[in-house]
């Protein structure tokens, strides 16, 4: 029998209602259309920090070291990914969660990956590091 490693990941309650990060996949794929494919290794084993979703578009996805990726839907959308407070991570059998894995959205399905790239992160969190870098360039 064949198996399968898939993680799960609970949003952390800043993430869990991603609504708020309504930046478009267009501007996130255009500004990092050349960049080559990611993966982020032992992800079936604490390689996955955290999550934030791109609406039903896409997801930005912080490995354990705090590098930041986003994951563009196959097909272009992932049904309930906007809501979801829990996913799933198939990383296959190798471990890795890459533009061969797939997001496990529960009472939804399953929604393959397209691509991975390195990314700086959901808007709100880089406008959040922008305003620090500007208070302390203050003081």
């Amino acid at each position: 029998m064949k198996s399968r490693n898939v993680v799960l990941v609970t949003a952390v309650a800043a993430f869990g209602m991603s609504a708020t990060f309504g930046a478009s996949l267009g501007a996130e794929g255009e500004s990092t259309a050349k960049a080559a494919e990611a993966s982020i290794p032992f992800a079936n084993e604490g390689g996955i920090r955290n999550w934030s979703a791109d609406r039903d578009k896409g997801l930005w996805v912080q490995d354990s070291r705090g590098k930041w990726y986003y994951a563009k839907m196959f097909g272009g959308t992932c049904p309930g990914l906007n809501f979801a407070t829990t996913l799933g991570f198939d990383t296959r059998t190798m471990g890795s969660f890459d533009r061969y894995s797939a997001i496990l959205v529960p009472r939804e399905g399953r929604c393959q990956i397209e691509s991975l790239i390195p990314s700086d992160g959901p808007p709100a969190r880089q406008k959040r590091e922008e305003q620090k870098q500007q208070e302390s360039a203050e003081s």
